[in-house]
């Protein structure tokens, strides 16, 4: 899928991670993918991001398009050419764009499912609230800035944790054809973490046990950022 380079705003991220049996994470991945880990556990978790301005980098910021979007992620890794890679999984999208829906897979890569976002943002306090079309998707999130990472969290500084998500730039995500997955590559030019204090966390994805047992999902820690320049790039198509 040939796209072309298309530049904006993040106006606003947030990573919700997981913690994750890697046994029972696996499971929810397709070949080739497998599970990366981080102190002998599996990560995975939402990505909420507001994109602003965002069009093709040679036009004018003014003609940019704005949606919230929240993507479901898996950190993993896959061989090519013999060379272990990682990135990330991406089983499901959705976005508050009627025309991200309709050129998601088509387009752009990844399909994108409509979904109702309701956002509160003030004084660094967070409320997220997400309940797609389809019903597939149903998501609340409360939280707060702060200082700190979470004290238990699998990653042992806001270092570690920045590198490591930095590093999954490149994700593949379901498309419209079986058994092909989407490759879309971030490039942030300021890129810059800080730790977000989780209250409260519904997750109709995470709190599936048929997914995920009892006992087999912990919530392991949360990252904001703001004001992040970027590109996006389409990197073809990997095939099981």
């Amino acid at each position: 899928m040939q796209i072309p380079i298309l530049r904006g705003c993040i106006d606003r991220r947030i990573l919700i991670n997981f913690r994750v049996d890697p046994q029972v994470l696996a499971r929810r991945l397709p070949a080739p993918f497998r599970p990366q880990q981080v102190g002998g556990c599996g990560i995975a978790g939402i990505c909420l991001i507001r994109l602003k301005q965002v069009r093709p980098r040679h036009l004018p910021a003014w003609l940019g398009i704005s949606s919230e979007n929240a993507a479901h992620r898996i950190a993993v890794e896959w061989d090519r050419a013999g060379q272990p890679q990682h990135g990330v999984f991406v089983p499901r999208r959705d976005t508050s764009s009627r025309l991200n829906t309709l050129v998601g897979g088509r387009l752009f890569p990844g399909v994108h499912h409509h979904a109702a976002f309701q956002v509160q943002e003030q004084n660094g306090r967070y409320h997220i609230a997400i309940d797609s079309d389809d019903r597939e998707t149903r998501l609340q999130i409360e939280g707060r800035a702060a200082s700190d990472l979470a004290q238990d969290s699998v990653f042992k500084s806001l270092e570690a944790a920045s590198s490591f998500f930095e590093g999954g730039s490149l994700g593949y995500s379901t498309s419209r054809r079986p058994g092909q997955f989407d490759g879309l590559e971030l490039r942030s030019f300021n890129w810059r973490v800080e730790p977000l204090a989780v209250e409260r966390v519904e997750s109709s994805y995470f709190d599936n046990r048929e997914f995920f047992p009892a006992g087999s999902v912990e919530f392991d820690s949360a990252l904001l950022m703001h004001g992040v320049e970027h590109e996006w790039r389409g990197r073809g198509c990997l095939c099981q």
